[in-house]
Order: C-alpha cells, then sequence, then structure tokens
C-alpha cells in the first residue's frame, strides 16, 4: 500500500486585484487564466510557457529579467516539499511574492 500526499501552495489574496498590471497582461494571453486566480507559484511553474506567449509584449521582458531566480526558487521549493520543510517552503513562497511585488512596480509594465 502506498500514501500520496499532495501540498499545493494558496494564495489567499486575488490576483487581479493584488497585482492588476500583471493580470490584465495575463488576461490578453487568456482570461481564464485570471479567472481561476492561480498562485504565484502556480504562475511561476508555467514560465517558460508564459515567457512564449508573451512574445512582444512588455511583461516578458520584465519577466525574463527575474526568470532566472523565480525558476531557481521553484525547483528549491519542490526540493524542500518533497523533504517535507514546509516552514522552508513558506518563506520561499514570500520570497516568490516579493518578486512579484517588484514586477508588478517594474515601469515598463505601465498599462493605459
Amino acid at each position: 500500500m502506498q500514501l500520496t500526499v499532495t501540498v499545493r501552495p494558496y494564495y489567499q489574496k486575488d490576483l487581479e486585484a493584488t497585482y492588476p498590471k500583471l493580470a490584465h497582461y495575463l488576461k490578453y494571453l487568456d482570461s481564464s487564466l485570471v479567472d481561476r486566480n492561480p498562485s504565484l507559484y502556480e504562475l511561476v511553474g508555467q514560465l517558460d510557457q508564459l515567457l512564449h506567449r508573451l512574445e512582444g509584449t512588455p511583461l516578458r521582458e520584465v519577466l525574463l529579467r527575474y526568470s532566472g531566480k523565480l525558476r531557481n526558487l521553484h525547483k528549491i521549493i519542490q526540493d524542500n516539499i518533497a523533504d517535507w520543510k514546509l516552514a522552508e517552503v513558506d518563506k520561499l513562497l514570500y520570497s516568490i511574492e516579493d518578486m512579484f511585488d517588484e514586477i508588478e512596480m517594474d515601469p515598463e509594465l505601465e498599462t493605459n
């Protein structure tokens, strides 16, 4: 017999209300994505796909600057989840949130 446990980051805040500029660009790609209110961790997990789909947009350029750090954090979080180091996961999820705060404030993301 095997036991399967799922640990899934949960983001309480409304993505669109918290990150309106980010949501604006993501809605352009796929409005249902924003409607699902994904966690920031989930978005980072889809980063390569998002970068491809955001070709030619200011959001892509901003995300590219953070992509290495975001991918690294995502990998470390996955490893810590596997090792049941959930307190460390919580800290790292806040680091992702801090990066998305910086992304949202980037002047290149001005929406008219």
